[in-house]
């Protein structure tokens, strides 16, 4: 008998006496009955079965994001033998400590003398040496920068009609200035802020009124700035050797959505599509024959083009194996992991100029070759998972060692992993967005952020310039400066 936490308590039905002609249906419905509680035996050890499966997934061997879990219940990295150290700075570190500016850049410079002797209170001569400096860092008082232009207007006394001044080049016809256009669009895109938190941070901090209605104003008027930089970006990926490319579940209104990425050397450019499917990938980055593309195993990747799928996913699917209560995949999941660590340190050596890019791949070859048979053997195993594992693999597992054939392709996609968290946390803020104009700010904003950053150059300066041009009535300028053409065109 049962006696589990689940089990059901049985009670037993008292036997009722019937008249001999019902006797019959009593049969009918006993087996009847009993032919359920099996039925519903089984159920019931299938759903426990299947809750133990999904407590146990994690992000360590899923695809589950990290923030599902909580932090607390994160497992612990053991322990050194004997490391006991405490969080923070170590006895013996390198002290880093805020460098002094020069004194004629402070705002002021206040002599500070000794009253007296700190031992007898009597009168001190004046001391020769240096004085200790001592700098307080602070904000000034945040006022706007207003500038009024006066239209005047003049009469014609030839035809009567009156003639009223023109702005001069450059000034926006709105009241929102180009820095202040700027800050508003990088406070919402990439900082994350919401419409009424932006309004809020200008009228509290910066003295400026705002609305939330006036920040959806100023966001289509960035967005229409950098909307030529943004084309060039896209036309410049069918260009690219290599791209790394990842997607992200959205919403734009009430409808779903995908955010998608593509990665070069020197950078990134984001695209809102409707789907997930192949033509939405085409849709960003074009004709991509030519290119080899790192991503995950997604099927809408696999088209005969060359790609090199991302370890860090197999690695998560390779802990699946090592968690399961099977022996057998067991078993095959810890062989295969040896095999993934000994290529990353491989590859972590190569990659610290350790050993040569030709030795790299000679020390490999055993690895792939390994790989390769542990594969084949789930293949035949003839247990259920690691044949619905293995067959996924076996058909294209050249797709796993392209970076063993050409140099300077990385095994993972973490490139584009990286750039795709900011886009991530926004849409867990914003929950997406609400229209296609808002959709079509946010993956250009995302775009100049992420550019600016594998460029190291400042994304608020840059926007200020685009700003800029758009009020004079130019064109933005080009995100794909001469560091960046040269950074893609040796990759």
């Amino acid at each position: 008998m049962d006696f589990g936490p689940n089990a059901r308590m049985r009670v037993p039905k008292p036997r009722i006496e019937l008249p001999p002609e019902a006797e019959p249906a009593r049969d009918f419905i006993e087996v009847l009955v009993a032919r359920y509680e099996k039925r519903i035996d089984e159920l019931e050890k299938r759903v426990a079965s299947l809750t133990a499966q999904v407590q146990k997934l994690t992000p360590r061997n899923s695809s589950l994001p990290p923030s599902s879990e909580h932090p607390h219940a994160k497992p612990q990295p053991p322990l050194r033998p004997g490391n006991k150290r405490k969080q923070g700075g170590q006895k013996g570190h390198k002290r880093h400590l805020r460098a002094l500016v020069p004194s004629e850049q402070c705002r002021s410079v206040m002599a500070c003398y000794p009253a007296g002797c700190r031992r007898c209170g009597g009168r001190l001569r004046p001391d020769a040496t240096e004085p200790k400096r001592h700098q307080v860092w602070d904000l000034p008082p945040i006022q706007p920068a207003i500038d009024e232009y006066q239209l005047f207007r003049g009469h014609c006394p030839g035809c009567g009609i009156t003639t009223r001044a023109e702005l001069p080049p450059g000034v926006p016809g709105g009241q929102c200035g180009p820095r202040l256009a700027a800050f508003t669009g990088l406070l919402m895109g990439h900082f994350r802020q919401s419409k009424r938190r932006a309004s809020a941070f200008l009228g509290d901090l910066l003295n400026i009124p705002c609305s939330p209605a006036w920040t959806v104003k100023i966001q289509n008027l960035v967005s229409g700035a950098v909307a030529a930089p943004y084309e060039e970006l896209r036309s410049k990926l069918t260009q690219q050797k290599q791209l790394y490319v990842d997607e992200s579940p959205t919403k734009e209104s009430k409808q779903k959505a995908w955010l998608w990425v593509a990665v070069a050397p020197a950078f990134a450019v984001f695209g809102v599509f409707g789907n997930r499917s192949r033509e939405s990938l085409v849709s960003l980055v074009g004709d991509y024959s030519g290119i080899i593309l790192n991503c995950d195993r997604a099927k809408m990747y696999l088209d005969g083009k060359r790609l090199q799928w991302c370890w860090a996913h197999l690695k998560r699917d390779i802990q699946n194996l090592i968690d399961s209560p099977n022996g057998q995949v067991k078993h095959l999941g810890r062989d295969l992991m040896r095999e993934h660590v000994r290529l990353f340190k491989l590859w972590n050596r190569y990659k610290a100029g350790k050993i040569k890019w030709r030795a790299f791949q000679a020390d490999a070859a055993p690895i792939r070759d390994s790989v390769n048979g542990l594969v084949l053997r789930g293949s035949y195993s003839g247990n259920k998972q690691l044949v619905g594992f293995c067959d996924g693999l076996l058909p294209r597992k050249e797709h796993l060692w392209t970076s063993l054939e050409v140099e300077g392709v990385e095994p993972t996609n973490n490139t584009a992993e990286r750039a795709l968290r900011p886009a991530v946390i926004y849409r867990k803020l914003s929950f997406g967005t609400q229209s296609a104009s808002g959709s079509r700010y946010l993956e250009r904003m995302l775009s100049v952020s992420e550019t600016c950053r594998l460029q190291n150059r400042s994304a608020y300066e840059y926007l200020v310039e685009a700003m800029q041009a758009h009020f004079a009535r130019r064109t933005a300028p080009s995100l794909l400066t001469a560091k960046s053409a040269n950074a893609y065109a040796a990759a």
